[in-house]
C-alpha cells in the first residue's frame, strides 16, 4: 500500500524513475539501489569469511560451530533498511563506503563471542573492488533474471501469439512508405520476433565476471600471509559461488569488458523494440490497427476522438533515453588509467538507470500492444486498391519467357498512373506466354501474392 511519505517522494523525485515511473521499476530497487549495493557488499565479506573459516590451512580462522555459520550467515539475511542506514552513518565518519561495510559486520561480529574471535579476518586481504566488482556482477545476475529478461519474454511472447494468429492476413508492405509488394501482418511480427530471440540470446550469452585477487590482481597480501594457500582456486570456488565466473587476470580492478558486452546486447535489444514501436505507430496511423481505450482513459485534452498512441511513443522516448546512458557506460568502463581510477566508481552506479528506462520502456510497450485490435477489414481495403503491387510478379514472369526490356514495359504502364484489376489483366492478356502462366498470372490477386509469408509466420 502506498503511504502518503512515499507519494510524496515520488512527487518530489528529481528523476522519473524515482517519481513517476517507480511502480515500474520497482522490481529494481532492492538490486540497484544504495541499499542493493550494500547489502551484497556485505554478503560479500560474510562469504568470504565463511570461506577462510572453512579453509583447512589458514588456522588462525577457527573452524565455525554451525551454531557461529548460522549466526555469521543471519547478519546478511535479516540485512534491513534501517542497517543500511547505520553502514551510511559508518560511512559519515570513514568517507569511506567499503571499509564502513567492514566496520559494520565488525560490530556484529563482535556481539558474538565465537564470531568475534576472528573479527579481525573479516575483509582479510582484500581491496575494496574485491568486493565492489563481486557486488556489481551480483547486481547486474540479479537485474537480468529477476527483471530484464521476463519482461523481455512477455513482448516475445505476445508477439509471437500475434504473429501466429495473423500469419495468414494479407497486408501491404511499405518501402520507402510506398506501396510493395504484399506481405502478412503475422510474417512482420514474425520478423521481430526473430530479432528480438537473437538479441536476447547475445544478452544471456555474456558471461558475468568477477575478481577476488588483491590491490593489484597477484594476491600480494595473500601470499605473504599464507604462502602455500592456493588463493586462486579459493577466490574461484567463492566467486562460482556466487553465480559469476573468475577473471583470472585483472588489475585493481575487473576490467569492466563484460560490463560493456552486456550493456551494448541491451542497447542491442533495445533499438530493436524502438524500432518496432515506430512501426507500430505508423500502422496504428494507417488505422491498420485500433486501440482499445479503458473507460475513463482520455486521448487528447482538447480533441475527444483521438486515441493517441502513446504506450509506443513512451517506449521510443525511453528506449532512446536507456540507450544513451548504456551506450556511455559501454564505451568508458573499460577504459582506466594504469592499474585502477575511480572515474568508473561514479558511473557504475548509474547501471540502475540504464536498466531502469529499459524496463520503463518494456512496460509502455507490452501495455500497448496489449491494447491493440487489428482492422483487417482496413487492411484489405487498402491491399485491394494497390494493384500496381502485382507489377513485380508480371515484369518477373515476363523475363522468364524472353519477353523484351520487361522491367521498362511495367514502368510505363504503372508509374503514375491509377492501377486497377482491368488494367493488370488487360495488359496481360496481350502477353506472348504460355497459356497456364499467363492464366496464372490472371488468377493473382494483391491478397494472393504473399510468397511464403504465411509459412515463415507460423513457423517461427
Amino acid at each position: 500500500m502506498t503511504t502518503a511519505s512515499t507519494e510524496s517522494f515520488e512527487l518530489t523525485a528529481v528523476t522519473p524513475l524515482d517519481g513517476r515511473y517507480a511502480t515500474k521499476v520497482s522490481a529494481l530497487t532492492g538490486i540497484f539501489s544504495e541499499y542493493g549495493l550494500i547489502h551484497r557488499r556485505l554478503l560479500i565479506e560474510v562469504r568470504w569469511l565463511l570461506a577462510l573459516a572453512r579453509h583447512p590451512d589458514i588456522e588462525e580462522v577457527s573452524e565455525l560451530s554451525p551454531g557461529a555459520e548460522e549466526a555469521l550467515l543471519a547478519i546478511t539475511d535479516r540485512f534491513s533498511v534501517a542497517d543500511a542506514t547505520k553502514v551510511k552513518a559508518i560511512e559519515a565518519t570513514t568517507n569511506h563506503d567499503v571499509k564502513a561495510v567492514e566496520y559494520f559486520l565488525k560490530e556484529q561480529l563482535l556481539a558474538h563471542e565465537e564470531l568475534a574471535a576472528i573479527s579481525e579476518f573479516a575483509h582479510f586481504a582484500c581491496t575494496s573492488e574485491d568486493i565492489n566488482n563481486l557486488a556489481h556482477g551480483m547486481m547486474l545476475k540479479d537485474g537480468l533474471q529477476q527483471a530484464l529478461l521476463p519482461a523481455l519474454r512477455a513482448i516475445e511472447s505476445s508477439l509471437l501469439d500475434l504473429a501466429h494468429e495473423y500469419a495468414n492476413t494479407a497486408m501491404l508492405s511499405r518501402t520507402h512508405g510506398q506501396t510493395a509488394s504484399p506481405t502478412t501482418l503475422g510474417k512482420e511480427l514474425a520478423n521481430v520476433v526473430a530479432r528480438l530471440k537473437r538479441q536476447v540470446a547475445r544478452i544471456e550469452a555474456v558471461p558475468l565476471y568477477g575478481k577476488m585477487n588483491g590491490a593489484v590482481g597477484n594476491y600480494n597480501a595473500h601470499f605473504v600471509a599464507y604462502p602455500d594457500v592456493d588463493w586462486t582456486g579459493l577466490s574461484a570456488s567463492l566467486i562460482a559461488e556466487l553465480g559469476l565466473e573468475q577473471n583470472a587476470f585483472t588489475t585493481q580492478i575487473e576490467p569492466h569488458d563484460y560490463i560493456a558486452e552486456l550493456f551494448d546486447a541491451i542497447a542491442g535489444v533495445n533499438t530493436v523494440l524502438l524500432d518496432f514501436a515506430r512501426d507500430i505507430w505508423g500502422y496504428i496511423t494507417l488505422v491498420y490497427f485500433k486501440q482499445r481505450l479503458f473507460d475513463g482513459e482520455v486521448g487528447s485534452s482538447t480533441m475527444p476522438h483521438k486515441i493517441n498512441p502513446i504506450d509506443f511513443e513512451n517506449a521510443e522516448g525511453n528506449f532512446g533515453l536507456a540507450n544513451a546512458v548504456l551506450d556511455h557506460m559501454a564505451s568508458k568502463l573499460p577504459i582506466s588509467r594504469w592499474q585502477r581510477d575511480l572515474s568508473d566508481s561514479t558511473v557504475l552506479r548509474n547501471m540502475g538507470v540504464g536498466f531502469g528506462y529499459t524496463l520503463v520502456a518494456l512496460a509502455s510497450l507490452h501495455k500497448g500492444i496489449g491494447k491493440l485490435e487489428v482492422d483487417e477489414e482496413r487492411i484489405a481495403d487498402d491491399l485491394d486498391a494497390s494493384w500496381e503491387v502485382l507489377a513485380e510478379a508480371v515484369q518477373t514472369v515476363m523475363r522468364r519467357y524472353g519477353i523484351e526490356a520487361p522491367y521498362e514495359k511495367l514502368k510505363a504502364l504503372t508509374r503514375g498512373q491509377e492501377i486497377t484489376r482491368e488494367t493488370i489483366s488487360a495488359f496481360v492478356e496481350k502477353l506472348d506466354i504460355p497459356d497456364d502462366a499467363r492464366l496464372a498470372l490472371l488468377r493473382l490477386t494483391p491478397e494472393s501474392y504473399l510468397g511464403n509469408a504465411a509459412e515463415q509466420a507460423q513457423n517461427i
